[in-house]
């Protein structure tokens, strides 16, 4: 009998488990995404220069469906593990809901802005912009190519949170169209840290370096606690105005993982190789919903999908497994000092196989670094999602 297998999020990590174990098991494999399509995260803050657009990023899972994937368009609202069930909200409003039995299930939801947390943010956050929403992005977008004056303020909230470099990328990004259009000595631009360097830590010497140069003002160790609809205050007293926010909420899993009794902020896992739940061995997570020690990116994302799918092939007695190792090479926009819309970028290495993680990085920022990152985003998209969009 084929084993039913439910996946929970349609993004890297729940299509790298899907796209692994199908044909490799005699399943039924269901993906639950609560759109019908998926948008890809790491290019997105070009989106602002202008150098990335929609259609490269938007994936439909058509193709995928030709591989015996079903994919299912709804939101899970409750799990229950002890019971082998969750139940599916199948519109945004859970006027009807049903439920779905599994044999495994991987959770893949990826990250829920929870910025409950912050006084004044919930009654304000039509006002906040930020690179990780396709939506708000496209409101960041607007507003820097169309504001004139003023102070930009990008926020990092304590780490770990999704895509490190994000907000780092978002104030250079800002800087680089503020100067191409010509208005960049009439803003501020600031960049406000709950941490105590700017992500992933050891590009914060670059980033000093870049920021001084740009006339980026950094702000460490100061978390935001409130917003108004002036300014942004931090726990310790320190307030700071703002006429573009980009503010990052905190990170944290879906509420239906806390409510599973699954784990808290993320799903907890058995250790980085083994991502069963501690208490189930048909739960597993991956992606950024998963309590791992490593940053949050793509990368981590596939790599601990292959890791997920091969503990099911092994509990189903599957021998062949797919290589696989924690170690990355990234990219990090660091936008173009001169205002030219060619942004350029700095490369890293992250070996997460030695003990403690071995970091590398080339100083000098190359736009070829920023033609390797579209390629290597392009190349996944394609893996997982089995088409590139025509050029």
């Amino acid at each position: 009998m084929a084993k039913r297998i439910v996946i929970v999020g349609g993004g890297i990590g729940g299509m790298g488990v899907a796209t692994t174990l199908a044909g490799k098991l005699n399943a039924e494999i269901t993906v639950i995404n609560k759109d019908n399509f998926y948008v890809t995260g790491p290019s997105r803050p070009l989106l602002l220069t202008g150098e990335q657009e929609y259609g490269r990023m938007l994936r439909g899972y058509e193709k995928v469906g030709e591989r015996g994937i079903k994919v299912v368009a709804g939101n899970v609202i409750r799990v229950d593990p002890d019971n082998r069930k969750i139940t599916l909200s199948e519109s945004g409003f859970g006027l009807r809901s049903r439920e779905i039995q599994y044999d495994y299930l991987v959770l893949a939801p990826g990250v829920v802005y929870d910025g409950s947390s912050i006084t004044g943010l919930d009654r304000n956050w039509w006002r906040n912009t930020t690179v990780y929403d396709p939506g708000r992005v496209n409101v960041l977008r607007q507003r820097l190519w169309s504001e004139n004056e003023g102070t930009v303020l990008v926020y990092a909230p304590k780490a770990p949170y999704r895509c490190a470099p994000a907000p780092t990328e978002t104030a250079l990004l800002a800087h680089t169209v503020l100067k191409h259009r010509g208005v960049r000595e009439k803003f501020r631009i600031i960049h406000v840290d709950a941490n105590d360097k700017t992500q992933p830590p050891f590009l914060a010497d670059v980033v000093k370096q870049v920021y001084e140069k740009a006339g980026i003002e950094l702000v460490t160790n100061q978390e935001i606690v409130e917003v108004n609809e002036k300014e942004v205050i931090t726990k310790s007293g320190e307030r700071y105005g703002y006429t573009i926010l980009a503010l990052l909420e905190p990170n944290r899993a879906p509420k239906f993982v806390e409510e599973a009794g699954l784990g808290t902020p993320f799903v907890e896992v058995r250790s980085p190789q083994d991502l069963r739940h501690p208490k189930y061995d048909d739960v597993l997570a991956v992606g950024d919903a998963a309590k791992l020690p490593f940053p949050k990116n793509q990368e981590i994302a596939f790599e601990s999908a292959l890791f997920a799918s091969n503990k099911i092939l092994e509990m189903e007695g599957v021998t062949e497994k797919v290589p696989v190792q924690y170690a990355f090479v990234g990219w990090a926009y660091m936008g173009n000092l001169e205002g030219r819309l060619e942004t350029q970028s700095l490369q890293f290495q992250l070996d997460l196989t030695t003990q403690p993680p071995k970091p590398a990085k080339d100083p000098q920022f190359k736009r070829e670094y920023t033609l390797q990152k579209d390629r290597w985003e392009q190349a996944y998209l394609e893996r997982l999602f089995g088409y590139s969009p025509k050029s």
